[in-house]
């Protein structure tokens, strides 16, 4: 059963995000990404790991229909669970993704089974969500060339990523937080490729 458009609650938070600002040396850029990377756990564009999860609001759009809700993301050891609801219609659904493949629960004829967790998500909701990348394109990091293609990266002043264009998709960031460690994560993402659009608001970072 396909999400309709109206089941999931309008986001006015997840609007079109603002203009970039003005690019950064890439160079400096470059130089402080790796660091970043590196104290995220991320150098090797492994986007299972570490252990961490966030709770926010996400937007998605495919050209066609369009819907929003509440997400909540957890990954350790390998495992990956997103869970996205709309606390009003109570409707949603939840992935489970790890080494053995991906299961969506919350649709009909749940549990769904598959391999690739974002054809799995693609068949039964009609939503296309880069989950295999999401995870490192969401904390401002770029996924394994190996699986994803190279990436460009545009930085700006403050030498955060404000754009990474990878895989076909293009992910713009804006509003950086800081975790309880201090380390800046995104507070606002957008990734797009064609008519399918993932926008998503952090309302909490964690560290698992």
């Amino acid at each position: 059963m396909r999400l309709a458009a109206g089941a999931l609650l309008a986001l006015a938070g997840c609007a079109s995000l603002p203009p970039p600002a003005a690019s950064g040396d890439a160079l400096a850029g470059a130089a402080a990404q790796r660091v970043r990377t590196d104290a995220l756990g991320l150098a090797g564009g492994d986007c299972a790991a570490p252990a961490w999860s966030l709770v926010g609001r996400v937007a998605l759009s495919n050209g066609r229909q369009g819907g929003s809700g509440r997400i909540e993301w957890t990954q350790a050891a390998g495992a990956q669970r997103l869970q996205l609801s709309a606390p009003v219609t109570r409707q949603g659904w939840v992935l489970e993704v790890d080494a053995g493949g991906a299961e969506l629960h919350g649709v009909a004829a749940s549990p769904l089974r598959d391999s690739d967790p974002a054809q799995l998500l693609r068949e039964a909701t009609g939503w296309d969500i880069p989950v295999a990348a999401l995870g490192c394109w969401v904390r401002g990091a770029a996924a394994a060339a190996a699986g994803f293609g190279p990436a460009r990266i545009a930085y700006g002043l403050d030498l955060l990523p404000r754009r990474i264009e990878q895989g076909g998709w293009t992910v713009e960031y804006d509003a950086w937080n800081a975790d309880a460690s201090g380390l800046p994560l995104p507070g606002r993402v957008e990734a797009r490729r064609g008519d399918d659009r993932v926008r998503l608001v952090v309302d909490q970072w964690a560290a698992e």
